[in-house]
């Protein structure tokens, strides 16, 4: 009786550790297979020197490089002076678009702002930089 227990306690347990064994290995490709994937032709836009007070826009191309359409929720600014614009409507799959950044250059000195983007990507975010030097206007 004893042994009976022993070798139906051992089956279920090695039923058990292949049952999971096998979830872990699909669950990755299952889950690649539902995203879309930014391909940035640069994330960061570097003004060099602006004159105060004039706001400059960066355009962040980019492309759906993924299997399913691109859905971009929302985009946010690190701060009231960075204004973002982003297509609404879903990028299909090899698809185009362009995302633009206005900052409003008010304060002198060097500035490093970004813009947050979330999307139907991995991680669920992505990240633009806006980075600068404000010279105070003459």
């Amino acid at each position: 009786m004893k042994k009976q227990f022993f070798f139906t306690l051992v089956f279920a347990l090695m039923v058990s550790v292949i049952s999971f064994a096998q979830n872990v290995q699909t669950k990755p490709v299952a889950q690649n297979s539902n995203l879309a994937v930014f391909q940035w032709d640069k994330t960061t836009y570097d003004f060099g020197n602006i004159p105060q007070n004039q706001p400059v826009t960066a355009v962040f191309k980019f492309k759906n490089a993924g299997k399913v359409p691109l859905v971009i929720t929302s985009a946010v600014g690190s701060c009231g002076c960075t204004v973002p614009n982003w297509p609404k409507d879903p990028i299909a799959p090899g698809e185009s678009a362009e995302i633009k950044a206005t900052f409003n250059a008010a304060a002198a000195g060097a500035f490093n702002k970004t813009v947050s983007i979330t999307a139907n990507v991995e991680g669920g975010t992505a990240i633009l930089t806006l980075k600068g030097n404000v010279e105070v206007k003459q």
